[in-house]
């Protein structure tokens, strides 16, 4: 029988730090982490020590995010064969249930390696975790403040608010789409070890489609080594989500072309909210005239959105959406260099604060509403006088079997 061939991203995947291509700033980022790492070999313990290392390595967890392909689980890998530990992989499936991760994982940050002098903890694919299914998250967070070893997390999108307190407590790495030229240059390495030969038309045309993603380039160039003619191979346009930084840096710093046009359709995220996102980071790229044309756009693009609220004419959204991503790239004179960090929006804080709010003031007027036999309408409009009625007595808030987070409002919420 005919051995099976190994995957060639698997057979040509790096092993050491130096065979890692176009992440030359989340490795050293990677480097670092591991090596300044307050406790090895896997040492006990103890509040007092904890507090002392706080200055040294205030972050238990590095966060590896980026879109898929990227080479961020290699990295973590990597990571653990440079610095001679055992790697402990974990998946989103395994954060399903706090009391299965608190199983599976408190005893491997607490033991030692058998083979290898430390260990990396990997949880990998973060983002796989469903919204109504992360009973292992906050756990999760528990565990890393207190682990013995470095935690290496790795996830495509950690923008969703349920991964706020894993950003907050995580030392975030990101990593991004790798040069066309970069992957090329890869997949002729690989074509010079197996002897083969490719055209470098076909080459480039591979590097290009796969947009960054390194993987979906060797899987082409690996499916391309077998065909009998060359010119048989077919690639499919990818349609890759990216996360709202990308988005901005192509808007913000880029040419505007006929693809910036669709740059938003793959942002997984609402146009309202995408709104915010520009508006909070032009001030961050542009200035003087650009700045002046940024925020004119800004400004038709509200004009748009609002009749589209109120006049329901939804044939607005392809304005709305050139001006937000075409409109908003011609703005500037010429292509921008250098790295920016961009901000979250802070409306999107204080909108979500408002609706927590108005969320709870609902719930408490709809109990109202049906123990009194009134409707919710006029119990909205009458709150103000039904707070303090409610607010005033024990019994009542019993009665109504109110939440202590609606409780919590009564005393201390605006309406």
């Amino acid at each position: 029988m005919k051995p099976k061939e190994i995957p060639w991203v698997e057979k040509y995947r790096p092993n050491y730090f130096s065979e890692i291509n176009g992440q030359e700033i989340a490795v050293q980022k990677v480097k670092q982490f591991i090596e300044n790492f307050a406790f090895k070999k896997g040492e006990t313990i103890s509040v007092q020590k904890l507090i002392k290392s706080k200055g040294k390595n205030p972050k238990r967890a590095i966060l590896l995010y980026g879109p898929p392909g990227i080479g961020k689980t290699t990295l973590a890998h990597v990571a653990a064969k440079e610095s001679n530990s055992e790697i402990f992989e974990l998946n989103a499936s395994d954060l399903r249930n706090k009391n299965k991760l608190k199983e599976i994982l408190k005893p491997a940050m607490e033991q030692k390696s058998l083979s290898k002098e430390n260990k990396v903890i990997l949880i990998d694919e973060v983002d796989g975790i469903s919204t109504f299914d992360w009973g292992g998250l906050p756990e999760l967070l528990i565990l890393a403040e207190i682990s013995t070893y470095p935690i290496v997390i790795t996830a495509n999108d950690i923008w969703h608010k349920q991964f706020n307190q894993l950003r907050n407590r995580s030392e975030l790495i990101q990593l991004k789409e790798i040069d066309y030229r970069t992957i090329k240059d890869i997949l002729i390495n690989i074509l010079k070890k197996e002897n083969l030969f490719i055209p470098h038309e076909i080459l480039t045309k591979i590097s290009i489609k796969a947009k960054g993603d390194l993987r979906a380039a060797i899987n082409d160039l690996q499916a391309a080594s077998k065909l009998k003619d060359i010119n048989d191979l077919v690639l499919d346009e990818r349609n890759k989500e990216i996360d709202i930084f990308n988005a901005l840096r192509i808007i913000f710093k880029q040419k505007a072309t006929k693809e910036t046009i669709r740059i938003f359709d793959n942002v997984k995220m609402p146009i309202d909210e995408i709104i915010l996102w520009v508006e909070e980071n032009i001030p961050a790229e542009y200035s003087g005239i650009e700045l002046a044309k940024a925020y004119e756009y800004l400004s038709r693009v509200d004009v748009f959105k609002g009749r589209i609220y109120k006049q329901q004419y939804w044939r607005f959204l392809v304005y709305e959406n050139f001006l937000l991503s075409f409109g908003m790239a011609a703005a500037k004179k010429e292509i921008k260099t250098g790295f920016t960090s961009y901000k979250k929006p802070t409306r999107i804080l204080k909108i979500w604060l408002n609706n927590q709010r108005t969320a709870k003031k609902k719930s408490i007027a709809t109990k109202y509403a049906s123990y009194v036999h009134v409707g919710i309408k006029r119990a909205m409009n009458e709150f103000p006088i039904i707070k303090n009625i409610i607010k005033s007595n024990i019994k009542i808030q019993k009665e109504l079997k109110l939440s202590e987070e609606e409780i919590d409002y009564l005393e201390n919420g605006k309406h």
